[in-house]
Parts: C-alpha cells; structure tokens; sequence
C-alpha cells in the first residue's frame, strides 16, 4: 500500500463539498489528484489548490451519469499518471419531496447520479486496479444505506443499492485474491453546498438531519481508507446510533421518527426555496466545501477517529451500547 504522498487519486464529485475538500486534503498530503465534475471552473479552482499545497492535479470534465465519460475518467488518469491507486466514487444530487411529488425523470435521474455513476466507477476503476493487482476503491454512500428517511426516497434507494453492490463485488475481489480493496463510506449529515443545490418540493430550502459534521471529517476518513484499508467506514456517532436503533427495533425507531413529525421538520430550513438546483445542469461557477449549517455541524468525530478506523476496539463497545440499548428499547416496549 502506497503513502498518500505517492499515490494518484480519482475524485468524482471534486467540485464542491466532501469532494473538493478530499481532493484539498490530498493535495496537501501531495498526492496527485484527479479531478472528475461537470463545473470546469470550479474544477480549475481546486487544481490551483491542490498545486499549490504541493500536490499534482488533472481535471477532467465528466458527467458521472454517463458510461463514456466515467471510462474516459479512467483512461485518462493512467495516460496522465501512470497507474491508479485509490478510486473515490463521491458525486450526488437529490430531491426532496414525497415519493408521489417526484416526478419519474427525477427519480430515474437521481439514480443514475447517485447509484448507477458508482458502479460505472468500480466498473471504469476495476480492470486497471487488477492489472496492478493493488489499490483502492472507496464508495461514499450514507448512514441513509442502513435507514431511509421520508422525503428523500430515490436518495435512500440509491445508497442502499451502493451498499449491495459494494458488498457483492467485495466478495468477488477477496474469492478471486485480487489484491484490490474496497470500502463502504457511510457519513452521517454532512454540512456541504449540497443542500442549496438539492432541488426542493418543500416550499423551503432543505437541511441535514443534525447534528451534522464539517466535511473535513469525512475527507480525513477517506484519506484513512486510502492507507489503511476498512470494510466500512461510519463517519459521525449520529450515523452509528442510527445504525443501532435500526438493528434493534425497526419498527421503535418509525415511531420516533414520526413522533409530531420530527424527522419531516428536521429537514425544513425557513429559508423559502430559490427554485434552482443541479439535478440536471450545474449551479453557478464557482464552488465551495462547506455550507450554510455551520452552527449545526461538528468539526470532529472522535467516535470515527477512535473507534470506526478501529475494528476491534469498536467492537467491544459496541457489544456493550448494544446490550444497554436493546434493555432501553425492552422498558419502553412495555
């Protein structure tokens, strides 16, 4: 396994949020990095960034929902550097309303942005990391692969299907010894642009489910994955006892989540709703990492740092949380 100094890093997603800053931290670490997003100028502002931190950097335009472009993507990075050694598979877009408010070109665009533009990935990233018989390839999904949530249905959808699809080519890789490592990212709320750029049939601007987390926690996650190889990574203690509630009572944690409405409040902003978003077209020129739910969002995850990228630590805690929350979830039972 290479130090992530001498690693080359694809990056979809790149222009803005846990992209950008993933790319931004490799850069720093001087990796070289290549940069995969539909906005150029947003792309071409990372590029300069990852330069100037000490980094290489490559930007290729890419739609991610297309099968052409995600080869390119792929064809590129080894004609530019050589080899490929950790693949991110990041970009999404999302809707939020009911499922009966979703239009069909909605739902099927959400799809192919979220789901299908990963297994193009891994498909685009596999035959070169095989040859290599070494790398990486890291798949952001969401806590929302183990639990839906109301209003993002297509979104939910789409994670649960990276998440079995990671699993069964997992599965593959290991039975065929193939020296390629692959790693389920599940990041709870995230406090990125992408919010702004959803589009909404809220009435308002949507939010993340708080607490929510500053990207850089996610970034430094996958720059973890990227040396030391995991399973799975759960970014966020939020996203963990999400997790646990739904191991234990499926059916205790609806109730909660539809106890006065709560999980339909909590991802309304008061902020009316501006009617743009990138669904299918770019927003703007520029992007950013971060985005407007600072108040809300936590800089670090000790439970990530010290127990996610610690398997046996975690799981003795979590056989002891387990015990006491299963005994909780008995009491309120009666």
């Amino acid at each position: 396994m290479r130090t992530l100094s001498e690693q080359v890093v694809v990056i979809t997603g790149a222009s803005s949020g846990i992209g950008r800053e993933t790319a931004i931290q490799f850069g720093r670490r001087g990796a070289s990095v290549v940069l995969a997003a539909r906005n150029e100028v947003a792309l071409r502002e990372v590029e300069k960034e990852v330069e100037r931190l000490g980094g290489g950097a490559h930007v290729v335009v890419t739609d991610v929902a297309e099968w052409d472009q995600v080869e390119r993507l792929a064809r590129e990075a080894m004609n530019r550097f050589g080899r490929i050694d950790t693949w991110v598979n990041n970009a999404a877009a999302s809707v939020y309303a009911t499922v009966e408010e979703m239009t069909i070109e909605e739902i099927e665009r959400q799809i192919q942005v979220i789901l299908v533009s990963q297994l193009y990935g891994m498909k685009a990233a596999l035959p070169h990391l095989k040859r290599q018989g070494q790398g990486t390839i890291i798949n952001n999904a969401s806590g929302l692969a183990k639990r839906s949530v109301p209003l993002q249905g297509a979104y939910c959808a789409a994670k649960h299907g990276i998440k079995g699809f990671t699993e069964s080519l997992r599965l593959e890789l290991e039975h065929e010894k193939s020296g390629v490592n692959i790693t389920l990212l599940m990041p709870s709320s995230v406090n990125t642009p992408f919010f702004g750029h959803a589009r909404s049939k809220l009435g308002v601007k949507p939010m993340p489910i708080p607490p929510a987390y500053e990207p850089k926690v996610v970034a430094e996650a996958i720059l973890f994955a990227a040396e030391h190889p995991r399973r799975e990574i759960i970014v966020g203690g939020a996203g963990k006892m999400l997790d646990v509630m739904e191991r234990i009572s499926p059916s205790l944690l609806d109730r909660f989540m539809l106890a006065g409405g709560t999980m339909f409040r909590m991802q309304k902003t008061d902020r009316p709703d501006d009617g743009r978003d990138n669904l299918f077209e770019p927003v703007g020129e520029t992007g950013s990492t971060t985005g407007d739910f600072g108040r809300l969002s936590k800089s670090t995850s000790l439970y990530t740092r010290h127990l996610e990228q610690h398997p046996n630590r975690k799981r003795v805690l979590l056989g002891l949380a387990t015990a006491g929350a299963i005994t909780l979830a008995r009491r309120v039972g009666r």
